[in-house]
């Protein structure tokens, strides 16, 4: 298998240079570059010129003139380096052919304002500033002095020719030469000077190219962060979305379902009325009577474990406190909330609590269980307490893993506590404000 060729003009820096395309690539680069180059100090010239006029100014009306100077820079050269910065990603393919990662992580938010706020609070864009500051103050130096070097390689080079066409000396940069036989050992020296001519062409586009992927190049850390940003905010939306949805089937079940089976059961009610008392038809209406009234029952507790009514009408407090009057042991709660939390986390909170009540009862053989709820700073706390046997296992199938899960998809997070002969204590922290 053939070994992959240079991806960058350091890498390109070898004896074999000047038979490849690097040179010409190089060239590329550098020629362009001065172009923007220009388009980033016209622009930065024109907002730092009140700096020009602060020069022999009295020092109250210079220093106005350099804050002014400031001022624009700060406001408007971001606008003007972040197209420019994203015109140097492309151009840096010709000296690096590495991905480059963008520089901006963070998607902005509709709007202009929203743009604004979030480029202008990036550091990504203060270092596209300070990038396109660099092009404007370095570029004409440093690229002109090489580009005066390479035009001494040529003029040396084209010494013979200049001077056979002419009719007098011609100056060809270091010396004046009136023959040709005078100029040969200057195009001798200039034959020499071609390779030299450009390794320092690549090595000057490697070094800007350096420095252009360092300063516009996105961190991974950026694009790690700028992922778990997203990652919250289709968490947000997953949570949203189920709520919705799960208010929708509760309503829909009360309102359509349970009304159907309410009808169905006064129905077989009315008809047992009708029939002979003890006839096998009376037996078998009744049967069916009774089975109604059962799924009634569980259809109103499936209904309640959806979404119970009175968390969407009284909040999260009134719904522990029936919960508590339901449980099949007896409960205290202690809870009282200056306000009501967001809807996801009440109902996070309180299928918590139901939860860790059932496995209580279910699973922990307690006798006893204590409900205590508070918020203070920002922080939601529910702590569930049993007297049970303890000795809880998440990995025991009694839905720990999924309620942690479940507090985890808010934001929050489960602590749970159950030794082996109990007490057991799940505690949830949820960081919310609360509405009045």
């Amino acid at each position: 298998m053939a070994a992959e060729g240079p991806k960058t003009a350091w890498e390109a820096l070898g004896w074999r240079l000047l038979l490849g395309r690097w040179p010409w690539r190089a060239v590329a680069f550098l020629g362009s570059g001065a172009v923007v180059a220009v388009l980033a100090a016209v622009p930065l010239a024109v907002l730092a010129s009140p700096w020009a006029l602060a020069a022999g100014r009295p020092p109250t009306v210079a220093g106005a003139l350099v804050v002014c100077g400031g001022v624009a820079l700060a406001v408007f050269g971001p606008l003007v380096a972040l197209p420019l910065a994203e015109l140097e990603r492309r151009r840096l393919r010709l000296v690096d052919a590495r991905p480059v990662r963008p520089g901006h992580a963070v998607p902005p938010a509709a709007g202009v304002a929203a743009w604004l706020r979030t480029r202008y609070a990036e550091a990504a864009t203060w270092r596209e500033f300070g990038y396109a500051c660099l092009l404007a103050v370095l570029v004409p130096p440093v690229y002109g002095a090489v580009g005066l070097a390479v035009l001494l390689v040529v003029m040396l080079l084209a010494g013979p020719l200049l001077v056979a066409g002419a009719e007098g000396p011609v100056a060809i940069g270091v010396a004046t030469v009136g023959t040709v036989r005078e100029a040969l050992p200057y195009a001798l020296a200039g034959l020499a000077g071609v390779p030299i001519a450009g390794y320092l062409l690549v090595a000057l586009a490697a070094a800007h190219g350096a420095l252009a992927r360092r300063l516009l190049e996105g961190r991974p850390e950026q694009r790690l962060r700028a992922e778990l940003v997203e990652v919250s905010r289709s968490r947000a939306r997953l949570v949203d979305a189920f709520e919705a949805e799960r208010r929708r089937i509760e309503r829909d079940l009360h309102d359509g379902a349970q009304q159907r089976l309410l009808g169905l059961t006064l129905q077989l009610g009315m008809a047992l009325l009708d029939l002979p008392p003890g006839s096998p038809a009376a037996e078998r209406v009744g049967e069916a009577h009774r089975q109604a009234r059962e799924l009634m029952r569980e259809l109103r507790e499936v209904i309640r474990g959806i979404h119970p009514r009175v968390l969407t009408d009284r909040g999260l407090v009134a719904a522990l406190e029936e919960l508590a009057d339901r449980a099949a042991l007896p409960v205290t709660v202690h809870a009282e909330l200056p306000g009501r939390p967001p809807p996801p986390v009440e109902s996070t909170a309180y299928f918590v609590v139901s939860e860790a009540l059932t496995n209580a009862a279910r699973h922990g053989g307690a006798t006893q269980a204590t409900v205590t709820v508070a918020w203070r700073d920002g922080l939601l706390t529910v702590e569930v307490a049993d007297d049970g046997a303890g000795g809880a296992d998440p990995d025991a199938g009694t839905g720990l893993t999924g309620l942690a899960d479940r507090v985890a998809a808010v934001g929050g997070r489960m602590l749970l506590s159950s030794p082996a002969g109990g007490p057991t204590v799940v505690r949830v922290e949820l960081a919310c404000e609360l509405s009045g």
